[in-house]
C-alpha cells in the first residue's frame, strides 16, 4: 500500500489570513479526485465515512423527508448529532476540508419536528415586510444551525406570473419590486455584510448565521403556462427587466450560492446555459460565490433523464455549473468528470474556478474553523420569540377580500363572546394544510406533522369562556337547521402539494370547498378563510353568498395570527401580492397586462375600517 500524506501546518487553516490567500494554498495542494469530489453533494442517504474521506466529497444534503431516521419524526438534536457525524468523516479526509450540510430550509427549518413553521413566501409577500422578512431570516438561521446544518436552499426570489405554476407559493409576487424588497431575508439568513465588503464576494456573518441560496436562476416563474420546469420565451430584455433584478440585490447583499433553474429559457436549458450562468451571471453581474444544480439538474439535460451522463456533466460544468446535486449518482459522476478533464472536455481552469468558489464560500462561512453544530443554540428551536415572529408574520399577511354584504354594516371583526358558533372546513383543524408543502416532507401532509396551533385551536383560545365552539369538518343537516349559531367560520383550501405535483390548470377550491361554503353559508352568516398557496376560482355567487373572505395563504404553524386579526386585535395589513383572476381562462394575467380585467387587483386588501388603495 502507498504512503499517505500527511498534512502538518498549514497555511489554509489559519484564519487570522485572508480568503484569498487560503484559497490559494489550499488550492494548491489538491489533487484532481479531490477537486472533482468538493464538487459533488450527496444525498444523506448514501453519504458512508470512505465516501465522504476517500472521495473529498464537498457537500451533503438532505431531500425533504430524509432525515436521520427517515421520516421518522425527530428533533433538531438528532439532526446536529448526524450532521456531525458526516462532518468527522470530511475531517479525517487527506486534507480535512469540512463539508457543508444543506437543507431545503425555505419557511423556517421545515424539515425538523418542532421547528417554527413561517407563512410561505406568497404570504410574506402580502405583507410588504421587508424588515419582517429579514427577523424571519434570522430565526430560520438559529433554528437551522441548532441542527448542525450550515446552508439552506432559499430565498426563491422568482417573479411568478401564473397561478397555475406549482411553485407559485415559493413566490413572493408577480411584481419584481415587491420581490426585490423582500430580498431582505438573505441578511437575516447570512448577516449584513459591511459597507466595505467587496462586492460579488460571499458573505457570513458568524456561526449563528447560514449559507444562502437565491433561486431560481432564472425566469422559473415565467414558463409558459405555468409549467414546473418548463420554457419561459422572453427577449433577454424582458427576462432582464422582470425576472433578474432580485438576484442582483442578493448579490449585493453577499449572498453566497446562486441555484440554477430546472426550466429553459428559450428552449435552452438553464443548466446548460454558458451564456446566462457564466457571461451574464458570473462576469457581467460579478457573482464570486458557487453556482449549484438544483436536485439531479444534470439528469435533465438528456432523455431520457440520466441518459448519456458524460455528456450532461461536461454540459453543465462548462456552462458554469460549480458544485453539483448529484444526489446518489456520486461514484459516476466523480468518475465522469475525471475522466472529461483528462481528455480536455472539461479545461482544469474551470475545475479551479469552480473549487475557488466553493472554498471561498467555506471559509467565508467560517467552517474550517467551527465546522460542528453549535448545540447552545437548540433552545431556540420553535422557541417563544420565534413562534410570536411567525404569529405577527401570519396577521400581517392576511388580506380581506370582502367584509359584509353591505359596506356600511362589515361583518369583521367577529364578536369574542358570541354564545355559540360553528367552526367548520377542511383546513380549520389540519397543521398540515396549515403549513402546506415542504413541511416534514417533500410535498407536505395532513394531520399534526409538527408543532402548533391550527385555527380551531386559536378561536377556542381567543373566544369568551361562556362562547361555545361547535366544530364539525362537515356539518351535518341536523347542525346546519339549528337557529343559535351567531356565526360560523369555515376554513377551506388546498392539499400539500410542491413543485410539478401543484401544476393546477383548473384552481378550483379542492374538497368540494366551494359546495362547504355554500351549504353552510345558506343557514349561518359566514367568514370564509381560504388556505392556499395563491389565488383559486371563486364564482360569483358564492362571492355574494357569504359574508367576508379572507386569503389566509399558506400560514405555517402560528394558526394564532389569524385568531388576532378577525376578532378585532389587529387590524387586516395584508395586500394581494398577485393578480387574483376572474376565470382560469384569462391566465397568466398580471398587472403589467393593458388589459387587465381582474376580480382583485394586484396591491389590493380591506382594512375593518376603510379599503387601502390598490399599490400604495
Amino acid at each position: 500500500m502507498g504512503q499517505v500524506e500527511v498534512v502538518d501546518y498549514c497555511f489554509y487553516t489559519d484564519p487570522n489570513a485572508t480568503v484569498e490567500a487560503r484559497i490559494k494554498d489550499l488550492l494548491s495542494r489538491m489533487t484532481l479526485k479531490e477537486k472533482v469530489g468538493q464538487m459533488a453533494m450527496i444525498e444523506r442517504r448514501v453519504g458512508t465515512y470512505d465516501a465522504i474521506k476517500g472521495l473529498s466529497i464537498g457537500a451533503m444534503m438532505s431531500g425533504g423527508g430524509s432525515g436521520p431516521f427517515g421520516k421518522v419524526k425527530t428533533k433538531s438534536s438528532d439532526w446536529a448529532d448526524m450532521v456531525d457525524r458526516f462532518q468527522k468523516s470530511a475531517l479525517d479526509s487527506r486534507l480535512g476540508i469540512p463539508l457543508i450540510y444543506g437543507i431545503d430550509a425555505i419557511h423556517g427549518n421545515n424539515n425538523i419536528y418542532g421547528a417554527t413553521i413561517f407563512p410561505h413566501n406568497v404570504g410574506l409577500g402580502a405583507t410588504r415586510d421587508a424588515d419582517l422578512a429579514r427577523k424571519i431570516g434570522e430565526a430560520t438561521a438559529l433554528e437551522v444551525r441548532a441542527s448542525g446544518i450550515h446552508y439552506t436552499f432559499a430565498p426563491c426570489v422568482a417573479v411568478s406570473r401564473d397561478p397555475r405554476w406549482g411553485r407559485c407559493y415559493e413566490s413572493y409576487s408577480e411584481d419584481v419590486g415587491i420581490v426585490r424588497k423582500m430580498t431582505s431575508i438573505v441578511t437575516g439568513l447570512q448577516g449584513q455584510p459591511p459597507p466595505t465588503h467587496p462586492k460579488g464576494y460571499p458573505f457570513v456573518a458568524g456561526r449563528n448565521n447560514v449559507i444562502a441560496c437565491a433561486k431560481h436562476f432564472v425566469g422559473d416563474g415565467g414558463t409558459e403556462g405555468g409549467i414546473n420546469e418548463g420554457n419561459t420565451i422572453l427577449s433577454y430584455e424582458e427576462l432582464e427587466r422582470i425576472h433578474m433584478p432580485p438576484y442582483l440585490d442578493c448579490i449585493s447583499m453577499g449572498v453566497s450560492t446562486i441555484m440554477a433553474s430546472h426550466s429553459s429559457w428559450n428552449g435552452r436549458k438553464l443548466h446548460a446555459d454558458h451564456f446566462l450562468l457564466t457571461e451574464i451571471l458570473k462576469d457581467k453581474l460579478g457573482f464570486k460565490g458557487i453556482v449549484i444544480s438544483d436536485w439531479r439538474g444534470l439528469d435533465r439535460l438528456s432523455e431520457p433523464r440520466g441518459s448519456n451522463y458524460r455528456y450532461c456533466i461536461s454540459s453543465a460544468i462548462n456552462a458554469g455549473i460549480d458544485m453539483v446535486m448529484v444526489p446518489y449518482r456520486y461514484e459516476l459522476f466523480v468518475e465522469d468528470l475525471t475522466s472529461l478533464v483528462e481528455s480536455g472536455e472539461v479545461q482544469m481552469a474551470r475545475i479551479d474556478d469552480a473549487i475557488e468558489r466553493i472554498l471561498r464560500v467555506k471559509f467565508a462561512a467560517s467552517v474550517f474553523e467551527f465546522p460542528f453544530a453549535n448545540r447552545s443554540l437548540l433552545d431556540t428551536v420553535g422557541c417563544k420569540l420565534h413562534r410570536d415572529l411567525a404569529r405577527e408574520a401570519v396577521r400581517k399577511s392576511l388580506v380581506l377580500l370582502k367584509n359584509g354584504k353591505d359596506l356600511k354594516n362589515p361583518f369583521l371583526p367577529l364578536d369574542r363572546n358570541a354564545k355559540r358558533i360553528l367552526v367548520a372546513g377542511t383546513h380549520a383543524d389540519d397543521l398540515g394544510y396549515q403549513c402546506g408543502g415542504w413541511t416534514a416532507d417533500f410535498k407536505g401532509s395532513s394531520g399534526n406533522i409538527t408543532i402548533g396551533t391550527t385555527i380551531l385551536d386559536a378561536i377556542k383560545e381567543a373566544v369568551g369562556d361562556e362562547t361555545e365552539v361547535v366544530y364539525e369538518q362537515y356539518p351535518s343537516v341536523e347542525t346546519l337547521a339549528r337557529r343559535d349559531f351567531s356565526y360560523a367560520i369555515v376554513a377551506v383550501g388546498e392539499e400539500p402539494y410542491a413543485e410539478k405535483l401543484g401544476d393546477n390548470s383548473e384552481l378550483v377550491i379542492p374538497f368540494d370547498g366551494a359546495d362547504l361554503l355554500s351549504s353552510v353559508a345558506s343557514c349561518i352568516p359566514t367568514l370564509a378563510i381560504l388556505v392556499s398557496g395563491r389565488p383559486l376560482v371563486l364564482e360569483p355567487w358564492l362571492l355574494e353568498k357569504i359574508d367576508a373572505l379572507i386569503a389566509a395563504w399558506l400560514p405555517g404553524s402560528e394558526g394564532g395570527g389569524i385568531a388576532d386579526v378577525i376578532f378585532g386585535d389587529h387590524d387586516f395589513e395584508g395586500r394581494l401580492p398577485m393578480t387574483w383572476f376572474k376565470r382560469v381562462e384569462q391566465l397568466p394575467l398580471h398587472a403589467e397586462m393593458d388589459a387587465c380585467d381582474s376580480l382583485f387587483s394586484l396591491g389590493f386588501g380591506l382594512t375593518c375600517n376603510k379599503e387601502k388603495s390598490p399599490n400604495s
